[in-house]
């Protein structure tokens, strides 16, 4: 049987979360063989505290703190940041990339059609969620359902595996589409770090990759960089893309408590239902953590007094569109202040998120420390990436949430996918 190091293959993913997968997906569906690099593991999801802590808590890996010691949250793992992640399908933001050329109407309802994108049902929205959904709505507040890509026949209700990764395959995972690939043909090396791709003469190629404690290298026609919006500016930049890494946006967010005592429940689906504040650059969501979770993020703020108040608490996420800026460090330091558009923005959408907990009968209300999520726009089209997100090298292209342009302060997963499937219609043209 042949080895790795003998096969040919059309293309090279470097990354296996939406973006990635996406493409690793779709060309093989044109009968193109793809070798897929992630560098975390491929254990089944079991959805355990300790399986979730070492793909998303790792420090200096997957946990990065910012200079003002924000938390930063990645999944290295494989599928990326999808199985950490609530399977939210917000709809991409059209008119930024129209701007930039890009239409990407015709594969976003590709997705929509592929994937099973709709409203969680009635019955697995759980009681928190329709309590603040309830109070919000009898403000004024326009709180609804947000669109989920789950499987919802498997989702199961009392559960709080989906911030842990989903073990009953209900929440959809950019594993999904690197099986169907694999299926077809295409390969993925698991525990494979890229360190760099050589270049020559506007081509990149070799592919530089360590694993199992030796170093490789692997040629392909077309390489795709999907590592995410802190692992592709570095890997950029150890093959001689120096523009990388700068000015990028993500998305920070607070989570506003309050306590209620006719409430006995907190195991339930995060982000069920939301209200979206354009004009402010906000949105609010419900956010049921698991209670070792929420039991740190209150400690950080020193609520001892409601560590053990979990079950009963009314938790709303405050998320904001922050402002371009900062940088990545060569060792992958985030450097980024929240500057103070972005605390105002914060603090607007937390006195909202504070008045609906009051309305809802809650109190203690207190709001957590900052943490972050989604970083991007750290190789934005229009400048290190051009329309058909190609670097000034001829074969090197990326995928991921580092291409997104400008700030958005929303999920990117529908995004991704379609922007991958997109990128997979012009590589198949190269090929």
């Amino acid at each position: 049987m042949e080895t790795w190091q003998q096969q040919s293959f059309d293309a090279i993913i470097i990354g296996s979360g939406p973006g990635g997968a996406t493409v690793a997906n779709e060309l093989s569906k044109r009968g193109k063989r793809s070798l897929i690099l992630e560098w975390g593991k491929a254990s089944p999801i079991k959805g355990t505290i300790s399986q979730s802590a070492g793909m998303a808590l790792i420090p200096g890996q997957s946990l990065l703190f910012t200079s003002q010691f924000h938390t930063l949250v990645r999944g290295i793992t494989l599928g990326g940041s999808s199985i950490i992640a609530y399977a939210s399908a917000f709809e991409p933001p059209h008119d930024m990339f129209e701007a930039y050329g890009i239409d990407l109407r015709r594969e976003a309802e590709e997705a929509k059609r592929d994937l099973p994108i709709a409203p969680l049902s009635d019955d697995l929205i759980g009681p928190a969620a329709k309590r603040i959904m309830r109070s919000a709505q009898a403000l004024g507040f326009s709180w609804d359902k947000l669109p989920k890509i789950v499987y919802q026949d498997n989702c199961r209700l009392d559960c709080d595996k989906c911030t842990m990764g989903c073990p009953y395959g209900a929440k959809w995972t950019a594993r999904m589409f690197v099986e169907q690939a694999t299926a077809r043909g295409s390969l993925l090396l698991t525990g494979a770090r890229v360190e760099r791709i050589e270049t020559s003469n506007s081509t990149a190629n070799p592919v530089v990759f360590s694993m199992g404690g030796n170093l490789y290298q692997v040629c392909a026609p077309i390489i795709v960089l999907a590592a995410g919006g802190i692992g592709t500016p570095l890997v950029l930049r150890s093959s001689g893309i120096h523009d990388a890494g700068f000015k990028f946006f993500f998305d920070p967010l607070i989570i506003v408590n309050g306590s209620v005592e006719d409430l006995d429940v907190g195991r339930e689906f995060p982000m069920a239902a939301g209200f979206q504040d354009k004009e402010e650059g906000y949105i609010l969501t419900d956010l049921v953590w698991p209670g070792w979770i929420y039991r740190i993020f209150t400690a950080q703020v020193f609520r001892l007094d409601r560590l053990a108040s979990h079950r009963r608490t009314l938790p709303i996420m405050v998320k904001i569109k922050d402002e371009l800026g900062g940088q990545i460090t060569d060792r992958g330091v985030v450097k980024k202040q929240l500057g103070e558009v972005d605390r105002m923005r914060l603090d607007r959408g937390c006195e909202k998120a504070e008045e609906i907990l009051r309305n809802a009968g809650a109190h203690h209300i207190y709001r957590t420390w900052y943490t972050a999520t989604h970083p991007g726009g750290t190789a934005k089209i229009g400048d290190v990436v051009d329309s058909n997100l190609k670097t000034k090298l001829d074969n090197l292209y990326v995928c991921d949430c580092s291409v997104i342009p400008q700030a958005w302060g929303l999920p990117p997963t529908l995004t991704l996918i379609s922007l991958g499937k997109r990128l997979a219609k012009h590589l198949i043209e190269e090929l």
